[in-house]
């Protein structure tokens, strides 16, 4: 795949502070401009200020030039106009407004962490000692940005600027409703869904395994409950653990671990889910306020007058 990874994300929001001291407590690192960096990513969150909430800019590693020309031939096939600038293409999504920038940039290589050792039957990887995940005392920091969900009013439209313009290969379908579409290997970095209006509806990062889903979460709500959205659970498309939070501005952030991985896209068929399993695979249901965010209403009002 000439597309390598989702490189970093842009999001919009009224209150800038606010939202960027959430995301501090969430465990990404401030950096100056209003980044913050993960673990293993560098620079992967930038909030910046707009009048309602959004996804301003999603940036794209590609290897070479080559493959950002070939992305400008893609996108002007399905009739969008692209500006290519130096090392970057940069395009719009025509329905969400949503800046995407095709960079080149060296691709992500993550240093391997030893496996959590788990106990199971006729197995026991683990003796004369307490499980690691409780053992541990350091915030969680999340090793780098997964994807981000956006909500577009031309579902269509959406995923092909994506998919048939970008050149995002699709994962998975929810019917009528979602794409699941991959820039990388994993699973899933951008989910186009089906909504009354354009809107950021979350972003997801990496933490190293199911017991850091859990402790990242917990510490969220220690002192703050309110945040709690939906988790503990697994995903049926791209298998992950996960667990929501909600940030100030509304929108959702998800601590993830064990993401399906496409290494070889010949081996990968995907599949059109309905019902829950375009959801979830176990866990509690998901709340009304997930698949239907409180404040859509207010968006949908301001959407003529929102900064774009």
């Amino acid at each position: 795949m000439a597309l390598h990874r989702l490189t970093s994300i842009t999001m919009g929001v009224p209150d800038v502070a606010e939202t960027a001291a959430y995301y501090a407590d969430f465990g990404l690192a401030p950096e100056s401009d209003g980044w913050f960096a993960t673990r293993d990513g560098g620079r992967q969150l930038r909030i910046v200020h707009a009048a309602t909430r959004r996804l301003v800019e999603v940036r794209i590693g590609v290897d070479d030039p080559d493959d950002l020309a070939a992305a400008a031939s893609r996108l002007e096939r399905i009739g969008v106009i692209s500006e290519r600038q130096g090392t970057t293409v940069t395009a719009y999504d025509k329905a969400t407004a949503v800046r995407a920038v095709l960079e080149v940039a060296p691709r992500l290589t993550q240093p391997a962490a030893s496996a959590t050792p788990y106990n199971g039957p006729g197995r026991v990887e683990r003796t004369g000692s307490r499980a690691p995940g409780i053992l541990r005392t350091a915030a969680v920091r999340p090793r780098k940005l997964g994807h981000a969900v956006v909500g577009t009013t031309d579902f269509e439209g959406t995923t092909a600027f994506f998919r048939d313009g970008l050149g995002f290969k699709a994962s998975d379908y929810i019917k009528d409703a979602g794409a699941f579409l991959r820039c990388s290997t994993d699973h899933h970095n951008i989910l186009v869904l089906n909504a009354p209006v354009a809107f950021l509806h979350h972003t997801s990062w990496q933490v190293d395994d199911v017991d850091d889903v859990g402790r990242g979460a917990a510490a969220m709500l220690e002192d703050h409950p309110e945040r709690h959205v939906w988790g503990l659970g697994r995903h049926h498309a791209g298998s992950n653990f996960f667990w929501y939070l909600k940030d100030p501005a509304g929108n959702f952030s998800e601590y993830y671990s064990d993401m399906d991985c496409v290494v070889d896209d010949q081996l990968w068929t995907p599949e059109v889910l309905e019902g829950a399993k375009g959801l979830f695979n176990w866990g509690p249901p998901p709340p009304p306020s997930f698949l239907h965010p409180e404040d859509l209403g207010a968006l949908m009002t301001g959407t003529h007058s929102a900064e774009r």
